[in-house]
Order: structure tokens, then C-alpha cells, then sequence
């Protein structure tokens, strides 16, 4: 199946009130080509959270295993997730 296939399939199941929103996303991409993404990002909130000093050390712990064990590839991390193809 392609992906227009499933993406027909997804748009059939889509419970009647939604299918507004999904329309103007759909031709919200189709006008804004391969620059869709760039647009929502320069688009989107600010983020406006504060950096807390639990975010600080969540950081500090990903560096740290970072350093020790070295990036983790895709396939790797989805065989860890359980998602082997």
C-alpha cells in the first residue's frame, strides 16, 4: 500500500467534526510546498516555560550518558523500543 493509500484510509476514518481541521492542514501543505515545516516552526509559540533545575539535570544526565556510551543509531533505538523490523 503507498502512502496516498494510507493516507486515504486515515481520512475515511476521521470522525466528521475533525475533518475540517485536517482539511485546512492538508491545503495548508499543498500551498506551502517543501517548506511546510519551516513555516509551522517560525510559526509556533514561543516557548515561554521557564528552564528548571530539573530540566538542567535531565540535560546533565544525557551528556553524561552520552559521553560514556556514544549515540544510539535509529534502528538501534527502535529495537530497544521494541519496534524491530
Amino acid at each position: 500500500m503507498t502512502a496516498r493509500e494510507e493516507l486515504q484510509l486515515l481520512i475515511e476514518k476521521l470522525p466528521e467534526g475533525d475533518v475540517p481541521a485536517a482539511r485546512r492542514f492538508l491545503e495548508f501543505l499543498c500551498a506551502s510546498g517543501d517548506q511546510a515545516v519551516e513555516r509551522a516552526l517560525q510559526n509556533a509559540p514561543v516557548d515561554d516555560e521557564p528552564f528548571t533545575a530539573e530540566d538542567a539535570a535531565a540535560v546533565e544526565e544525557a551528556s553524561r550518558q552520552l559521553q560514556e556510551h556514544g549515540p544510539v543509531s535509529w534502528n538501534e533505538m527502535m529495537r530497544r523500543l521494541g519496534h524491530e523490523r
